[in-house]
C-alpha cells in the first residue's frame, strides 16, 4: 500500500519541479512595469552631410524641437557639413530631460501593455512575446514617426521577456523594452 501512494507523490513532486511559466503569470509580471514612455533621443552635438537622409533627420529634429522652445539650438556650416548644438533650457517640462548616456530625450508617447501572446522555450529558461500599443502622442511624435518610418499612433508592437526558473519561481531576466516607465 505505501508503495502504491509513494508513486503519486513523487509524481506530484516532479511535475511542479519542472512546471512550465503560464501566460497569465508573464502577463501580470510584464504588465505592472506599465504604462511606459516613448521617447526621442536628442544629441547635446550632432553633425551631418548636407542633402542626405542623416542632415534631412536632423532639419527635422532641430524644426521640431526649435518650436518647444525647450532647447538652445547653434547650427553652425563647417564645409559640407552642418553642425547642430542643443543645450536644454531650465524652463524645460518634464517631457525633456538629460540622458544617462549623454545628450537628452524628449517624450513622444506612452505605450500601454496589451497582452502576452505566447510562451517559447529558451535554453534554461522561456521566453514570453507580448504586445503594447502606442498612445497618448506629445507635439514631438512627428519626430518619432520621422525616425521610425510608419510607426503610428494606436500600432500594437510585439515585444519579448526572459525569463528563468530559479527554484521554484520564474524570474523575469530582461526585456527588450527600451523606454522608461512613467510616474
Amino acid at each position: 500500500m505505501r508503495k502504491i501512494l509513494l508513486i503519486p507523490a513523487l509524481l506530484s513532486i516532479l511535475a511542479c519541479g519542472s512546471s512550465k511559466l503560464q501566460r497569465s503569470e508573464a502577463e501580470r509580471d510584464i504588465r505592472k512595469d506599465y504604462p511606459v514612455m516613448v521617447m526621442v533621443p536628442v544629441p547635446a552635438k550632432v553633425s551631418a552631410e548636407k542633402g542626405t537622409p542623416a542632415h534631412q533627420k536632423l532639419i527635422l529634429l532641430h524644426d521640431n524641437l526649435s518650436k518647444t522652445g525647450w532647447f538652445a539650438i547653434q547650427r553652425h556650416d563647417i564645409g559640407t557639413r552642418e553642425e547642430f548644438t542643443y543645450q536644454l533650457n531650465a524652463n524645460a517640462p518634464k517631457n525633456a530631460m538629460a540622458a544617462p548616456s549623454g545628450g537628452y530625450q524628449v517624450k513622444a508617447a506612452e505605450a500601454d501593455f496589451m497582452k502576452a501572446t505566447r510562451l517559447d522555450p529558451a535554453g534554461n529558461g522561456q521566453v514570453a512575446t507580448y504586445q503594447i500599443r502606442l498612445v497618448k502622442p506629445t507635439p514631438q511624435f512627428p519626430l518619432f514617426e520621422a525616425l521610425h518610418p510608419g510607426v503610428k499612433v494606436g500600432e500594437i508592437k510585439e515585444r519579448h521577456a526572459t525569463y528563468q526558473k530559479q527554484g521554484r519561481d520564474w524570474v523575469l531576466m530582461s526585456t527588450d523594452e527600451k523606454f522608461l516607465k512613467t510616474n
